[in-house]
């Protein structure tokens, strides 16, 4: 029983420490939720899938050569955003559970989580029959209605609200969704048109939102769909190695329609408040100006196969660069640590060109 009391009293101490944090920490936690641009391990505990980065030469530029899950070769837009923050990188969620619903290690909640997982989408189905066992949004969601319960019952029904309140819901989605369900026919024959299907996509993530609202969540940081039709992937299957820009003008629509609802979820939620990402700007600005950001190469991939090494993604067996610095995509879909620290510097300080309304530091001071 003594000991039982010890263990709650430290666990009252670091939740008081994190609800007064210091000015180096700007945001008591960081929360995470999306795809393999964001994962950090996730996926390494999904018995039934085949998206997994936790092999070499995946993490060879990470801290001790570590192939963790992430889809880089070294730290991701997850690790640099708590960085800049001014806390350690959100743990994978799987991570810290024993059984669904069942949290082994409480305290490591208090800086945040991570929810997100490679190849997963916002729709349930998008994925899982290429890929086999993913985590999609909806369950994200409800694995963080778990943390919420959690917190509530450890720190009180008062304490709890005030650490989601000032934390960060970082949101990186939506990419699966337009690779492999917006293009194609509805499985359940009820959307007709790619508006319709991504309507239906668009609309289902502004109902997450609003659930993880509903939870305490009121600050988010959502990025919009990168230029993929200028990835090594979507390069490797044009004919003249050019950008696909029928991709590309899809995700332009895309991301139209998430800042459409951002803005409506805004007007129905007064005290929601939200920064968003143009990734795709973003991405474009890097590629046209690479040798600005010391990039020697931003058309071929680092790791991969086939024409610039882009039409199979990063094996064991996989070619790949010693001068990782060099390139701007480290395999067919995702950017080098060097181009992800470049994206999280945006995403933190931009002066309105590429964040907005505000950006990350304006949002925090909110």
């Amino acid at each position: 029983m003594a000991n039982s009391n010890v263990l709650l009293l430290n666990f009252l101490l670091i939740v008081l420490s994190s609800l007064n944090f210091s000015e180096a920490q700007l945001a008591p936690a960081v929360f995470i939720f999306g795809d393999s641009l964001v994962d950090v391990g996730n996926n390494n505990y999904l018995k039934k899938t085949i998206v997994k980065g936790n092999f070499l030469p995946h993490g060879i530029d990470y801290p001790g050569r570590k192939p963790t899950g992430r889809f880089c070769n070294g730290k991701n837009v997850a690790d640099f955003t708590a960085e800049r923050v001014g806390l350690p990188s959100s743990p994978p969620y799987l991570s810290l559970v024993s059984r669904p619903g069942k949290i082994n290690n409480a305290t490591s909640l208090l800086t945040g989580a991570n929810f997100a997982s490679a190849a997963a989408g916002i729709l349930n189905t998008t994925g899982i029959s290429l890929y086999g066992e993913l985590i999609p949004m909806a369950t994200q969601v409800g694995y963080f209605a778990t943390v919420y319960e959690e917190l509530k019952q450890q720190l009180g029904p008062s304490a709890a609200p005030k650490l989601f309140a000032k934390s960060l819901f970082v949101i990186v989605t939506g990419t699966n969704d337009i690779i492999y369900y917006v293009p194609y026919p509805d499985p359940n024959g009820k959307y007709n048109t790619q508006q319709q299907r991504m309507d239906f996509a668009l609309d289902t993530l502004k109902d997450q939102l609003r659930q993880l609202y509903d939870y305490g969540a009121r600050k988010f940081v959502v990025t919009g769909v990168s230029k993929l039709g200028c990835c090594p992937f979507g390069r490797a299957w044009e004919f003249t190695g050019g950008c696909n820009e029928v991709s590309n003008s899809l995700i332009v629509t895309y991301n139209e329609g998430l800042q459409l609802r951002l803005r409506k979820l805004k007007s129905e939620a007064k005290d929601m408040r939200y920064s968003y990402c143009d990734s795709y700007a973003i991405l474009q600005n890097l590629i046209e100006n690479a040798e600005l950001y010391g990039f020697g190469e931003s058309k071929v991939a680092c790791c991969g196969q086939g024409n610039y090494r882009g039409k199979l993604t990063c094996m064991r067996t996989s070619p790949y660069c010693s001068n990782r610095s060099n390139y701007l995509f480290w395999d067919p879909f995702h950017p080098t640590e060097k181009a992800q620290r470049i994206l999280v510097d945006y995403i933190v300080d931009d002066a309105s060109k590429y964040t907005f309304p505000v950006n990350v530091r304006q949002l925090i001071a909110l």
